[in-house]
């Protein structure tokens, strides 16, 4: 029989806010939110209430045969929050399924405006966009995709837009334009009547560890987007939903997508639940010729997922959390800075609000990273959890092979002590890491 590693991982038992136990009783601060999901922590009561209430009068109506308080109430406040032209909604079961979601939307829009030549789509290295085949591949990451290759759709790629790890020759204040540009010759380069879209996450996730996009760099693919034709598509489905201080991510650099795929922060992680939203500009079309969106499925707005989702987002609201996020924010970083600034072997902290990242690195001056064959990124996770501390690392960030970071995204709910625990075990934990790899 095969061995399973995840048989070692422990065993969850219950959860209360920022903490989580194990069977064995062991305690841990998640300082991941599982990651960036838990955005009010783990056991809030009138949540739990809110779904057992809609269970105890039905889980789920099936959305072709009928339409549910839930869902309609949840689509209100998404419109709400997103505002602007985001005003169409179509929930889902978890965020890779909202950028698959979010693609077919796109082609549908292209095909319903009779420009079936617009099929192809532009992304950018170091992109994590879902598990699905479709998100698969607009991805930017190797290790997750390398099973696949051969089955992926072919899609034109970008540099990634990191100012600490710029494409060679740019200097860092130059990142924004220069990447920027290199998206519009890819469109003129495939030629804009084949582009469909350009998706991009505004804080890159779990490919790049938190990674922001300098400022100016949105801005800038939004009116190249408009000047071609294509679709801009911001994946908000970590960095969104509250998690950067506001709503929608791109919202701090004053610029409003076309698609957004949300999901993590929505549901809060009670029951699975993403959206895509997209605008009256994409709907128009697709509604007047093809009467609906030709996308979704059995689990589609299912009605005690959308519950908890209403049931998270009035907490959110009621108590402030993205405002909590925005000004907290700072704080994290702050103390993120104080504990792990000096750290010989941390390149970089980055990120915005509640999802900051820390890059690894064997030389501070020369930025290079550990060897591979460390994984130091697990080493890390598993340091974290011999220090009851859970962040999120994942690998490959610098070139696909190398680079190690992690992710800090606790739940929005964190307390500034709370915060204060979280960074005083940071320092341990990446020492101990090391150590492992060299005692």
């Amino acid at each position: 029989m095969v061995d399973d590693p995840l048989a070692a991982l422990p065993k969850i038992a219950w959860g209360k806010g920022l903490h989580v136990y194990d069977r064995d009783g062991r305690r841990y601060i998640d300082a991941s939110g599982g990651p960036a999901t838990f955005c009010i922590g783990h056991g809030d009561e009138e949540v739990n209430r809110a779904i057992k209430d809609q269970l105890d009068r039905i889980a789920f109506g099936y959305r072709y045969h009928f339409r549910s308080d839930a869902a309609e109430e949840l689509a209100g406040i998404v419109r709400g929050r997103a505002g602007g032209g985001l005003k169409h909604t179509i929930f889902t079961t978890g965020g890779s399924e909202a950028v698959e979601g979010c693609l077919k939307l796109a082609l549908q829009h292209h095909a319903a405006r009779g420009e079936m030549s617009r099929r192809r789509f532009i992304s950018r290295e170091r992109s994590w966009h879902g598990n699905t085949l479709g998100a698969l591949s607009v991805s930017g990451f190797l290790a997750r995709q390398a099973p696949y290759i051969g089955s992926l759709l072919e899609v034109g790629r970008l540099s990634p837009v990191n100012a600490y790890r710029p494409p060679e020759g740019v200097a860092p204040g130059d990142v924004a334009e220069h990447c920027a540009n290199e998206l519009e010759e890819e469109i003129e380069r495939r030629g804009a009547a084949n582009v469909a879209a350009f998706i991009f996450e505004p804080v890159v996730g779990a490919a790049g560890g938190a990674v922001p996009a300098p400022d100016g760099y949105a801005r800038r693919v939004r009116d190249i987007c408009d000047r071609h034709g294509v679709l801009m598509i911001a994946d908000e489905v970590m960095c969104g939903v509250g998690r950067c201080g506001t709503w929608r991510a791109l919202e701090h650099d004053g610029v409003e997508p076309d698609l957004m795929p949300v999901a993590k922060g929505l549901g809060g992680g009670y029951l699975p639940l993403g959206a895509c939203v997209y605008s009256e500009r994409v709907a128009e079309p697709i509604y007047r010729v093809h009467g609906a969106p030709v996308t979704g499925h059995t689990f589609t707005a299912h009605t005690a997922s959308c519950a908890a989702g209403v049931a998270v987002q009035r907490i959110v609201e009621r108590d402030g959390l993205v405002r909590k996020v925005a000004e907290d924010g700072p704080y994290l970083r702050a103390r993120l800075e104080e504990a792990l600034g000096r750290h010989p072997h941390v390149g970089d902290i980055r990120g915005r609000g509640f999802l900051q990242g820390v890059e690894l690195v064997e030389d501070r001056e020369t930025k290079e990273p550990f060897d591979p064959e460390a994984r130091m990124f697990q080493r890390v996770m598993k340091a974290g959890f011999d220090n009851g501390l859970i962040v999120y690392p994942t690998g490959g960030n610098v070139d696909g092979v190398r680079g190690d970071q992690f992710i800090v995204s606790p739940p929005y709910t964190a307390t500034r002590d709370e915060i204060d625990e979280i960074a005083a075990l940071l320092g341990p934990t990446i020492d101990r890491a090391i150590a492992s790899w060299r005692p």
